[in-house]
């Protein structure tokens, strides 16, 4: 295979550059211009006007490992890493990886087995031909590149690393370029240091997560005709819909900022038709994905619980309007999913049949919210707004106006009709590349959102009451509805009567 030449992703001393995270993902900076070559002058990359279409999974592979005058787009970088997960696992794919770079960059010390005469003495004779200093300056060459290559992989795919076997892999590697510069093994250690941190965060906010469902899961509440006096209501610890809004804002980038990119393809593995083993992930590793999903639906119970549970028309009303305008700050932020959640919840039969209590809303504003959110058109109005939003993402002077938090159901849908929609292999066994090239991008996208920090202060106990206020159940929602308004027809009273028997215990 020939060597490989990319001028624009090496610099003058030879090392990689390092974009930014932004630049890396953003969809106009996404560039799957890889090379003009053909096939035959690529060892089996098929390219289209350009663009990397297919390739078999060693073409791919290969792709990725650097030499001494060549490093893989950061494009490519992420878009394989993401995708490679289908047909082969991490530390499979690190262990090839690395086996390639000892291979084709003679890492291996000469093995002089003194056995075999004849072993013994091809190997001495290939050591005095070779130019004095020539494994040195080639490993020179050839380490900073293959250091990158990990430093980018830890750093965009950190819970690949929670298994030993790639630490192993990871060590192996600078053990055998090390040797050569002293400068290796402090970046070996700083590389290391920062990924041990990184888990550490990561670990940490994934067990607060569990340790707030196992709270919650222990106050999900039937219905009591009374609250009892230690139950609070939204408005009594936050009266402001704009603070409320803000710490929505809190909650979803924090647990957002737990989602690895590979939960998104890992969410819709299925056993690859080329591997005759086993799929490459039999337990599926997206419970952060999962936990935000959740998430998404405590919020909606909430907003109807919270609307259900004042026993006073008039104080009912009061809490549609504040959520309303809750929901139109989220609007204004950018925080399209708990806007998505809110409004749901709103919709949702037990809060929408409170006829008498809607009558004394002002509805003007909730009615062009709907209209945002409409599903109308594949959610044509909302696209439009994300679009709208993500433009001002990309030219923001300010963390406030970089926040964009997509309707995460509507994301997963996308992705997994982008999945179910096209193949991962074709007929002749190439990986779909053009497909996980349009993957990446939406992926990638969110991740460069997930990124940002909030600007707003953090309030802890309304985002304490907003993780473990009790909710109604859906049948406790529906008894909380019918005791503020009557039932309307014969189905809402039977409805009724058998919640009262079997909640209340009354006839």
């Amino acid at each position: 295979m020939k060597s490989k030449k990319n001028k624009g992703a090496v610099n003058k001393e030879g090392m990689p550059q390092t974009l930014s995270s932004t630049s890396m993902f953003t969809p106009c900076s996404f560039s799957p211009h890889l090379h003009t070559s053909k096939e035959d002058e690529q060892g089996g990359l098929i390219f289209q006007d350009g663009n990397l279409t297919s390739a078999s999974l060693d073409a791919l592979i290969q792709h990725l490992i650097p030499t001494t005058d060549y490093y893989p787009e950061k494009a490519y970088i992420f878009t394989f890493l993401l995708s490679s997960r289908l047909f082969i696992e991490p530390h499979e794919l690190l262990s090839r990886v690395c086996h390639k770079c000892i291979e084709q960059q003679r890492l291996d010390d000469p093995v002089l087995d003194k056995s075999s005469q004849v072993t013994f003495l091809l190997n001495f004779f290939k050591a005095l031909m070779k130019p004095a200093g020539c494994k040195e300056a080639r490993i020179r060459k050839f380490g900073p590149k293959i250091l990158q290559l990990l430093t980018e992989w830890t750093e965009t795919f950190p819970y690949d690393f929670q298994e030993e076997r790639m630490i192993g892999h990871l060590k192996d590697m600078i053990h055998r370029i090390a040797p050569c510069d002293e400068a290796y093994w402090k970046k070996m250690n700083q590389l290391l240091q920062t990924l041990n941190q990184k888990l550490a965060t990561l670990s940490h906010g994934q067990e607060g997560i569990v340790k707030i469902n196992a709270a919650v899961s222990d106050k999900l509440v039937a219905f009591k005709s009374k609250p009892p006096s230690i139950q609070r209501e939204i408005l009594s610890v936050c009266s402001d819909p704009y603070t409320l809004a803000q710490q929505l804002t809190h909650v979803e980038l924090e647990r957002l900022s737990h989602i690895g990119p590979e939960e998104f393809v890992q969410a819709f593995v299925h056993k690859d038709p080329l591997d005759g083993t086993k799929p490459c992930f039999s337990d599926q590793k997206t419970s952060n994905l999962e936990a935000y999903v959740k998430w998404f639906n405590r919020l909606c119970y909430l907003v109807a619980t919270e609307i259900c549970m004042p026993a006073k028309k008039k104080q009912r009303a009061q809490v549609i309007e504040f959520f309303i305008d809750v929901a139109r700050e989220c609007f204004n932020i950018g925080n399209f999913n708990s806007l998505m959640a809110i409004i749901s919840g709103m919709n949702m039969s037990p809060v929408s049949r409170l006829k008498k209590t809607w009558s004394k809303v002002k509805t003007a504003k909730f009615f062009i919210l709907e209209h945002q959110m409409d599903p109308t058109g594949n959610f044509y109005n909302y696209r439009t707004a994300l679009r709208g939003a993500a433009h001002r993402s990309l030219t923001a002077h300010s963390n406030r106006e970089k926040i964009v938090i997509p309707f995460f159901s509507l994301l997963i849908k996308d992705i997994y009709f982008l999945n179910e929609g096209c193949a991962n292999r074709l007929p002749n066994g190439h990986v779909n590349f053009e497909k996980f090239l349009e993957l990446a991008k939406q992926v990638g996208e969110f991740i460069t959102w997930k990124q940002v920090e909030c600007p707003f202060e953090q309030d802890a106990n309304i985002i304490h009451y907003l993780h473990t206020a009790p909710i109604f159940t859906e049948d406790g929602l529906y008894l909380a509805s019918y005791e503020s308004e009557s039932p309307e027809n014969q189905t809402e009273k039977d409805r009724w009567k058998s919640l009262r028997s079997t909640i209340l215990g009354k006839t």
